[in-house]
């Protein structure tokens, strides 16, 4: 398990690519709008390699959250990524694929999201974060690409876009609100045993 936590990021940069790689047989039929969908999933995982190779993101988050304390640890970091990217990103692809091709829009704004903060957090800090150069170039124009087919495509609502973005948004608060809360925790003073006599 111990593998796992630590090394996620190598296997999930190889599966993008195969991902990518047999698109031509998993994607075979489908709309322009629902190929789209489906990238961001690849894409991220190719990201998520600038992002975390060598422990980077969570060095950097841990450094400037908590003064080198451990904010993020191995296991929220795994959860974060596995469970919320790999795992927001199927519901997405199923729900366009098996409901409505509009539910891709939780994907694509979870990227488009995620892109926003890398680039603010590189502005304010006015210099380089983990993930950031992905996610300029690739993040943002899939992204917009994703938003102008799925926006058009057929049935379609503003009530696919609030979910979409309500997700992205809700997924991306709650990891902030789970690295305060924890900073918090650890910055806290803890009490001290009363002293013993000393007659």
């Amino acid at each position: 398990m111990k593998g796992l936590l630590n090394h996620w990021v190598y296997g999930g940069f190889l599966a993008g690519f195969v991902l990518l790689a047999l698109m031509p047989a998993t994607c075979h039929g489908w709309s322009s709008a629902m190929i789209l969908v489906y990238l961001h999933l690849p894409v991220y995982m190719i990201h998520q390699f600038e992002e975390h190779n060598e422990d980077r993101f969570r060095t950097f988050a841990n450094q400037l959250l908590g003064g080198g304390r451990e904010i993020l640890t191995p296991l929220s970091v795994f959860v974060i990524n596995i469970g919320g990217v790999w795992g927001g990103n199927a519901v997405s692809i199923l729900l366009a694929c098996f409901v409505h091709v509009g539910f891709g829009l939780i994907g694509v704004y979870t990227t488009l999201v995620n892109a926003v903060v890398h680039v603010v957090q590189g502005l304010r800090m006015r210099c380089y974060n983990p993930g950031l150069w992905t996610a300029v170039f690739l993040f943002f124009p899939l992204a917009a690409f994703s938003l102008a087919e799925v926006h058009h495509a057929p049935g379609v609502t503003l009530i696919h876009h609030a979910v979409g973005l309500g997700a992205a948004i809700l997924m991306h608060a709650g990891i902030a609100v789970y690295a305060l809360l924890r900073r918090k925790a650890l910055l806290a003073p803890r009490p001290q045993a009363p002293s013993a006599p000393s007659f």
